[in-house]
């Protein structure tokens, strides 16, 4: 560090005042550049790393709809699941992406309510009970009634056959056979086989909920 006091030059101390205020405007600069830097950088993120999407879960009742829900948001679950009434809504942050959930009631009632809640999401998870064989065609019905009105044109589809931890669950083909799914041509469709007790694919599901919403509108 120079100090000023000990030169009895006047050019000497001008000089060494002019290269210390110089250092000061200097680190000023550099300082106020930073600071823009960091501001611009966290504007990016904003911009193409922070994702938002929102998702309808819909599917007959006992599907494990609301099991799936846990499952992604904690990895949880439990046996004494009590079914939904209506609807609920739950927000679950995985990375850089944030997921509000409508978890739907799959009884007679409640399934009306399907397409309001499905009209501008991100994605439709169709939950499937892979294990109830003998509810699969009143599952199929639903579904294409739900598929067929307008406002739902084009919004990608995922079907998740859950429950295949029993043994008596369908294959992968035959619930693609059994729901129809090659037919539907409208938009994209992906199915999953699934066990949220046994946590068996939830990963690959959550993987494919954040590649889709980096193309959410």
């Amino acid at each position: 560090m120079l100090l000023l006091a000990t030169s009895s030059s006047t050019t000497t101390k001008k000089s060494l005042i002019y290269s210390l205020n110089s250092t000061k405007v200097v680190c000023f600069f550099t300082f106020l550049n930073m600071g823009l830097w960091d501001s611009l950088l966290n504007w990016l993120r904003s911009l193409f790393f922070k994702q938002e999407m929102e998702l309808s879960l819909v599917g007959l009742q006992n599907a494990g709809k609301t099991s799936l829900v846990n499952a992604i948001a904690t990895g949880g679950y439990s046996e004494d699941m009590i079914p939904t009434v209506g609807f609920n809504m739950r927000k679950v942050t995985k990375g850089n992406v944030t997921i509000k959930l409508w978890d739907l009631g799959g009884q007679r009632r409640f399934r009306t309510m399907w397409e309001r809640y499905c009209r501008g999401v991100s994605a439709i998870l169709y939950v499937v009970d892979a294990a109830d064989r003998d509810s699969v065609p009143i599952t199929r019905t639903e579904l294409h009634e739900l598929l067929k009105k307008p406002s739902l044109s084009g919004i990608p589809l995922l079907i998740l056959g859950n429950k295949i931890d029993k043994s008596e669950a369908l294959s992968q083909q035959s619930l693609v056979d059994q729901l129809g799914l090659d037919s539907i041509t409208d938009r994209e469709v992906c199915c999953y086989m699934i066990s949220c007790k046994d946590s068996v694919n939830i990963d690959a599901v959550i993987d494919w909920l954040i590649k889709h919403s980096k193309t959410a509108k």
